[in-house]
């Protein structure tokens, strides 16, 4: 057997290697969930203490600016990965996560929880397209979608992680020490380190093919016999940071980066200008206390469960594409039924629905995001969309409670509905369906 480093990959079967590469990356990304949304179960008694409960500007400003370091850390950390390597980016994010998280316990004031926020965020928005970039370029194209889908199913236990330990935890240790949770992800560290691979394709790439194949040895991608005079040369080339982003805008890749920036940003502005905010609507809508208001937080989010699986299930039957415009579709339709919504039964069915769809949603575009780049800039193709995102995710803490302010959830959910529509429009015109197809054919 004789080919590229592409071809072996593509042709090994699954072992305990994907299996445990599959792990990892799943518990990379649901402990950054779990430190992205940490705030927004303990954010009313923040409000409190920091007296922003009449100034909604302020306090969405407050979220926003984690959602600024989101923006920075996914750029620079993407385009860091086709620098530096996949684990040694995440060696950086993951540190910086934890870090300046945890940090939030000692905050004095709203300007010094805002830096704070800024600092871990770029660890966070680093961190979040990593798995997904590891995965689809270990993964067989048969199995891919499978694999991208669950690993982003992970999100939904790190979202649980999130409201479950300030349901235990609040009423006996207060917001402060509860933050002290965010730690729990330095754990990875060591794990990363030691038994994290460096990508294959990204030591092609570099022109390490012996090292990529005696990675390749290792974790029984290919047999022992095995000769690197069997393989075909490889294809080396080096790209500025302005080269790879320009190519981006290539008209190879044109369509591809405007859908994808466009589904982030609708992704991120949903998902965050609802969850964040949904302990503080039933505090302030349904007249529920802190806990409860976490404990009906915690039902909606168990939707996720579902949403996320049905739709990574169905990734490699039906499509990427076809799944992420049924599902935008739902939640949109979702959304707008519970801006109608007039009882607190009503809100918690239409609040769980949209839950169930929305992270759905995500499923598919996080399978789809590094497969629609080649290896030379699926780093940064990735970042750059995933910062699109975390600039909504900047808009939607602000806009959010100013809508519910003067709106009521109407205003808010009308604006979340219409926005789901344009991101399922977005994807039926620009997108490309890439099931079935390995990562160099769709590079094409």
């Amino acid at each position: 057997m004789s080919g590229s480093i592409e071809s072996q990959v593509e042709q090994a079967k699954l072992g305990r290697f994907h299996y445990s590469l599959f792990a990892v990356s799943s518990l990379i990304y649901a402990f950054t969930a779990m430190n992205v949304l940490l705030i927004g179960a303990v954010y009313t008694p923040i409000i409190a203490e920091f007296g922003l409960s009449q100034q909604p500007l302020i306090a969405g400003l407050l979220l926003s600016s984690g959602y600024i370091g989101m923006f920075v850390g996914a750029l620079t950390c993407g385009i860091l990965a086709d620098r530096i390597g996949r684990r040694n980016t995440l060696l950086f994010t993951i540190t910086t996560m934890t870090v300046f998280t945890a940090l939030n316990a000692v905050a004095p004031d709203p300007t010094t929880m805002a830096v704070l926020r800024f600092l871990a965020g770029i660890g966070l928005g680093g961190a979040l397209p990593q798995p997904g970039v590891y995965i689809s370029e270990y993964i067989p194209a048969k199995f891919r979608g499978r694999f991208l889908g669950l690993v982003e199913a992970s999100w939904v236990y790190g979202a649980l992680l999130s409201l479950a330990f300030p349901f235990f935890l609040f009423p006996i240790i207060g917001w402060r020490l509860t933050f002290l949770v965010s730690l729990i992800p330095l754990v990875l560290i060591p794990v990363v380190y030691f038994f994290l691979p460096e990508s294959i394709r990204y030591l092609q790439l570099k022109g390490k093919t012996q090292q990529a194949l005696k990675l390749l040895k290792k974790h029984s991608l290919v047999k022992e016999d095995f000769q690197e005079t069997q393989l075909t040369a490889p294809q080396t080339e080096k790209r500025s940071t302005s080269a790879a982003l320009k190519e981006l805008f290539s008209t190879v890749f044109r369509k591809r980066t405007v859908m994808l920036w466009v589904a982030w940003a609708v992704l991120v502005y949903t998902y965050h200008g609802i969850f964040i905010w949904l302990p503080t609507f039933y505090y302030g809508t349904l007249n529920f206390t802190v806990v409860r208001s976490i404990e009906w937080v915690l039902i909606v989010t168990l939707a996720q469960v579902p949403g996320y699986y049905t739709a990574a299930l169905l990734l490699d039957r039906v499509g990427r594409k076809k799944i992420a415009i049924i599902y935008l579709t739902f939640a949109g339709v979702g959304s707008a039924l519970l801006s109608l919504a007039m009882d607190t039964n009503s809100i918690l069915f239409w609040s769980i629905v949209i839950s169930f769809f929305n992270l759905g949603a995500w499923s598919a575009l996080y399978a789809y995001t590094p497969e629609l780049y080649p290896t030379r800039i699926r780093g940064t193709g990735a970042g750059a969309a995933a910062s699109m995102g975390r600039l909504a995710g900047v808009i939607a803490p602000t806009v959010t409670p100013i809508l519910y302010a003067y709106g009521g959830l109407a205003a808010a959910f009308t604006v979340f509905a219409l926005i789901h529509f344009v991101g399922a429009v977005t994807i039926a015109l620009l997108g490309t369906e890439t099931k079935g197809k390995t990562l160099e054919e769709i590079s094409k």
